[in-house]
C-alpha cells in the first residue's frame, strides 16, 4: 500500500498540468517530473501504473504537459486502459503539450487522434482540443535555471495562445511547422549535438596523443573555427570546465541511453525518408557500443574517456 507522501507526490509533481499554471514555478515542475520518471523502468512508466494520469482530467484544466521517454509511453498516456483519452469523445482540456522526444509519425498520429475529440466546455470559438509537440532543448541546466528551448510543432494559432506557458519555463519557444515537426526537429538538434560531441572529442583526444594539452586546444577552438557548444559550454574534458558533467565523473547532465535513443529515431527517420545519414550511422553504433559496455547511465560527453580513452586534465585556476 503507498504511504500518504508516496500518494501525493506525482499529483503535486504534476499540478501544474491540471490547474491554471503558476508561471514563475513551472520549469522547476516539469524538471521535477523529467527526474521522477527516471527512477522507474520503462516498463512499469504507463498510464495503468500511474493513476494519478487521471488527475488531468479536473474541473477547471488549463492544458495538460508531459515528458516521457518513448513512443511506448506517450500511447499508453494517451490511448492506454487509463489513459488521458480513455472514457469518451468529450475532453476538459482544450490544449495537450508533449514535451517527449519521440518519432515525429507518433506525434502526428495522437495530434490527429485528439482532433478527433469534442471540448465538454467550449474555449472561445473553439470546439475540439488540439495537441502541440513541444520538445526541449538546453537539457538539466538549462530546466534548473528556467532557459530552456521549446521546438514546437502544430497549429500555429495554437502556438501563439500557448506562448505564455512556453516562456514561463524557458527562454524560448520556436515554432516548427505542421504535428510532427516538432519532434523532427528535436531530433535533428539531438543529431547535430551527438556529431558535434563526437568530433570535439575525437579531436581532444588526438591533441593529447599528440602532445597539446585539452585546455589549451578547448582555448583554440572557442576563439576560432572549430567554437561550438560541445568545447565552449559542456567540454567533455574532465578538469577542463566546472559545472558540467565531466567535472563530476560524468553523472548528471544526458544520458549517454538517452542520446543513443535519439540517435535510433533519426537513423530510422533518415531511412523512412531516403536522406543519406553517414554520421547518424557512426554516431549510434559509437553509443550504442558505449551504452553496452555499462556507461549508459553516464552523460554522452562521457564518450571522450569512454571511447577515445582521453585523460583527465588539471589545470591551475
Amino acid at each position: 500500500m503507498q504511504t500518504k507522501t508516496e500518494r501525493n507526490k506525482p499529483t503535486w509533481l504534476l499540478a501544474f498540468c491540471c490547474s491554471r499554471v503558476k508561471v514563475k514555478r513551472s520549469f522547476r515542475i516539469i524538471m521535477a517530473f523529467c527526474r521522477l520518471r527516471s527512477l522507474f523502468s520503462p516498463s512499469k512508466c504507463n498510464s495503468s501504473s500511474f493513476p494519478f494520469y487521471q488527475s488531468f482530467k479536473p474541473r477547471r484544466t488549463f492544458s495538460s504537459s508531459h515528458h516521457l521517454p518513448s513512443h511506448l509511453q506517450v500511447n499508453d498516456v494517451y490511448t492506454g486502459p487509463n489513459g488521458l483519452l480513455h472514457g469518451g469523445k468529450l475532453l476538459r482540456p482544450w490544449l495537450f503539450i508533449d514535451s517527449s522526444t519521440i518519432d515525429p509519425q507518433t506525434s502526428r498520429n495522437i495530434s490527429a487522434t485528439i482532433s478527433n475529440y469534442i471540448l465538454k466546455e467550449k474555449k472561445g470559438d473553439l470546439e475540439k482540443p488540439f495537441m502541440l509537440d513541444a520538445p526541449v532543448s538546453g537539457g538539466v541546466i538549462a530546466a534548473e535555471a528556467g532557459t530552456l528551448t521549446f521546438m514546437v510543432g502544430g497549429s500555429e494559432e495554437v502556438f501563439a495562445a500557448a506562448k505564455p506557458l512556453f516562456f514561463s519555463m524557458g527562454k524560448g519557444a520556436i515554432y516548427c511547422g505542421g504535428a510532427g515537426n516538432g519532434s523532427a526537429a528535436k531530433i535533428c538538434n539531438n543529431l547535430a549535438l551527438a556529431v558535434s560531441m563526437l568530433g570535439v572529442s575525437e579531436a581532444l583526444a588526438l591533441g593529447q596523443s599528440l602532445g597539446v594539452a585539452a585546455s589549451t586546444l578547448s582555448k583554440i577552438f572557442n576563439c576560432s573555427s572549430a567554437r561550438c557548444w560541445s568545447s565552449d559550454s559542456y567540454n567533455p574534458v574532465p578538469g577542463v570546465m566546472e559545472g558540467v558533467p565531466s567535472s563530476r565523473d560524468y553523472n548528471g547532465g544526458f544520458a549517454s541511453k538517452l542520446m543513443a535513443k535519439d540517435l535510433n529515431l533519426a537513423a530510422e527517420s533518415a531511412k523512412q525518408t531516403g536522406c543519406k545519414h553517414p554520421l547518424t550511422s557512426q554516431a549510434q553504433k559509437i553509443y550504442t557500443e558505449l551504452c553496452n559496455e555499462g556507461h549508459e547511465g553516464k552523460d554522452f560527453s562521457c564518450v571522450f574517456r569512454h571511447y577515445y580513452t582521453g585523460m583527465d586534465e588539471h589545470v591551475d585556476q
